[in-house]
């Protein structure tokens, strides 16, 4: 399981008006436990998009990098750790969009 230990969000521009809704990027900085195949002793963080729609919003998508060096990790987070996530960001999006 992965711990969420800090964050920024940003609205994504949208100048030509081609997308729908409100999208934002987060940063999240996050730890996981030694054992854990995903464990970095460089750091991790998680690079979302998230969606805002009139009938539905939620994560998009999401890449993983090491802190120290921005290299990205080619890894999946199982379910439950995405559910995380989204929540996170669901639950801080009032922060986003002030």
């Amino acid at each position: 399981m992965l711990t969420i230990t800090g964050y920024s969000v940003e609205l994504i521009k949208d100048p030509f008006g081609i997308l729908t809704g409100k999208r934002y990027e987060w940063m999240l900085d996050i730890e996981v436990a030694e054992d854990d195949e995903l464990h970095s002793d460089n750091g991790l963080y998680v690079r979302v998009i998230y969606v805002v729609e009139e009938n539905k919003e939620g994560m998009v998508r999401y890449e993983i990098f090491e802190k120290t060096n921005d290299k990205y990790v080619d890894f999946e987070l199982e379910d439950d750790e995405q559910a995380v996530i989204e929540a996170f960001c669901k639950d801080n999006l009032a922060e986003a969009t002030k």
